[in-house]
């Protein structure tokens, strides 16, 4: 018989990386679409002088099915991707594919003109231009030492 000495770390350790796992496996991208009736788009946002351009990936979807709304301090945008192919006597043997309505509503790092936001969809990314407001641009902050 073969003794082994017990390390309550490394019982600790296999815990925590079997917790992880089953994490991965259930709210993985892949697994979502399964999970849940809709997905969420993945989205960037970049600063720039004069705004923000906002980025989501929405590949697969015509912009006719897009919805978007903006605030001045939020954007909101919803839509749907459809089941495009025919099932009948077709049987798909595996699919990650994300189907099901959308709904993604994003915090502006500042307040945006939300009346001239303009919008573009090519090659599956909607791009969004979101100039600052007025008085974002021009907000000089003082610091007092001490």
């Amino acid at each position: 018989m073969t003794i082994v000495r017990w390390n309550p770390a490394r019982e600790i350790d296999v815990l925590h990386r079997e917790m992880n796992r089953l994490f991965d496996d259930v709210f993985s991208p892949s697994q979502a679409w399964k999970t849940f009736s809709g997905y969420t788009p993945a989205a960037e946002i970049e600063e720039m002088e004069e705004g923000y351009q906002l980025r989501l990936e929405l590949p697969g979807i015509n912009k006719d099915e897009l919805d978007i709304q903006v605030t001045a301090d939020s954007v909101a945008i919803s839509g749907e991707r459809k089941i495009t192919h025919n099932s009948e006597g077709n049987d798909s043997l595996r699919s990650e594919f994300r189907y099901g309505t959308f709904q993604r509503v994003l915090a502006t790092p500042g307040r945006i003109n939300h009346q001239n936001v303009t919008a573009d969809y090519q090659n599956g990314i909607l791009t969004l231009t979101l100039p600052k407001a007025e008085e974002e641009k021009n907000k000089v902050v003082k610091v007092n030492l001490g």
